[in-house]
């Protein structure tokens, strides 16, 4: 039974996962690849329909943190404390420097997810090493 549920969540989180994707990537290159740049109300639509997939995926993903057993939970919320300690401490250390001067160029705000991205699948992976 337990493992049913947790397939479930787990189909469901794959599912807002990849439509919150598709909206982003419709935000984000429809405006000059399938409407007119100009059309402001095409892009806020877009916009808004990312924005509120993404508050489906934020649901789906509790839920399926909350259908997993209490080991991979901890493996789970150990992962996202890691991430979510290096997002802010490298996000408001960038602020710092670019507010400063120090740095050259303007790094791309998309460098900072992917970070996070790399630092969570690391992470979850060191915690199922360490609880075998």
């Amino acid at each position: 039974m337990q493992a049913l549920k947790e397939i479930k969540a787990t189909t469901w989180l794959a599912f807002w996962t990849l439509a919150w994707v598709a909206t982003l990537a419709l935000a984000k290159f429809g405006p000059r690849l399938l409407w007119n740049p100009q059309q402001w109300g095409a892009s806020w639509a877009a916009v808004a329909v990312n924005f509120i997939v993404g508050i489906g995926w934020i649901l789906a993903f509790t839920r399926f943190l909350r259908v997993l057993d209490e080991l991979q939970r901890k493996i789970m919320q150990d992962a996202l404390a890691v991430t979510l300690g290096v997002g802010w401490v490298v996000g408001f250390a960038y602020v710092v420097v670019d507010a400063g001067d120090l740095v050259a160029r303007d790094v791309d705000v998309a460098v900072l997810p992917a970070l996070m991205g790399v630092v969570f699948v690391i992470a979850f992976a060191v915690g199922k090493i360490r609880y075998r």
